[in-house]
């Protein structure tokens, strides 16, 4: 697990439980299956770019916040 990916994970973790959202919500806004969030929180699946910026917007959040 890279360091950076870990990172990612957790920041996208820490604001969707903020925001109170459960993986199968932020899954369903994304039109992606809840296991593919939890593979973004965990640190083991990667996202491009674009579906960065579709997860900020799902978040309400800049891509900023989720790479600080």
């Amino acid at each position: 697990m890279s360091d950076i990916s870990s990172k990612f994970g957790k920041k996208v973790k820490e604001i969707r439980l903020k925001k109170n959202m459960s993986q199968g919500d932020l899954a369903k806004v994304l039109g992606v299956h809840p296991t593919y969030i939890s593979g973004i929180e965990r640190g083991v699946r990667n996202m491009a770019l674009k579906n960065i910026e579709r997860l900020a917007k799902a978040l309400g959040v800049a891509i900023e916040e989720l790479v600080k």
